[in-house]
């Protein structure tokens, strides 16, 4: 299952960008090939702990309302037990944007609901780790025609992870919606 698709031809089928990454003023942004999970856990693991998630719910369906829900701090390694349980829901559904911060490092790393990353903070650490995972720095394509999914067989899914931590709810910011 895949969280994205772009139009080929006349038929559309999943999207993946190529894994690049460019450097910016403040910050890196970057592609998530086949929507992999491996980018996010990788570069925020390498975070000093505690981080703090942000699940900011964009397109709900039925799970709770939309809106933005903070973890309370979480230890690497509940952060990993986390993307591994919700692996298939966090790869293959679009309703949602998830951050990651750690308030030691002031640094956050943000994978969206488009298959793309954005880094803030130890930048050269980044970099190193990114160039391990064979990324290169490039250009960022652009996304072009595309449809995201929103998987009613991951709806359980969807739940039970608005269920795994007392999550501090706040609305959607103008900046969240679709």
């Amino acid at each position: 299952m895949h969280k994205l698709s772009h139009l080929a031809g006349n038929e559309w089928a999943e999207h993946s960008f190529e894994p690049v990454f460019a450097l910016e003023a403040n910050r890196i942004t970057g592609a998530v090939p086949a929507g992999s999970i491996t980018v996010f856990e990788n570069l925020v693991s390498g975070l000093t702990e505690p981080v703090i998630l942000l699940y900011i719910l964009h397109t709900p369906r039925g799970e709770g309302d939309a809106g933005r829900y903070q973890s309370p701090e979480l230890t690497t390694a509940a952060f990993r037990a986390f993307l591994s349980k919700y692996r298939a829901f966090l790869t293959g559904d679009a309703r949602f944007d998830i951050w990651a911060y750690s308030p030691h490092e002031r640094a956050t790393v943000v994978w969206d609901r488009h298959n793309q990353f954005f880094a803030y903070g130890p930048i050269q650490q980044y970099v190193s780790q990114l160039m391990a995972l064979g990324f290169k720095e490039d250009t960022i394509p652009s996304l072009g025609p595309h449809q995201h999914h929103y998987r009613p067989e991951l709806d359980p899914l969807a739940k039970a992870l608005l269920d795994e931590f007392p999550w501090s709810y706040s609305p959607l910011r103008p900046e969240d919606e679709q």
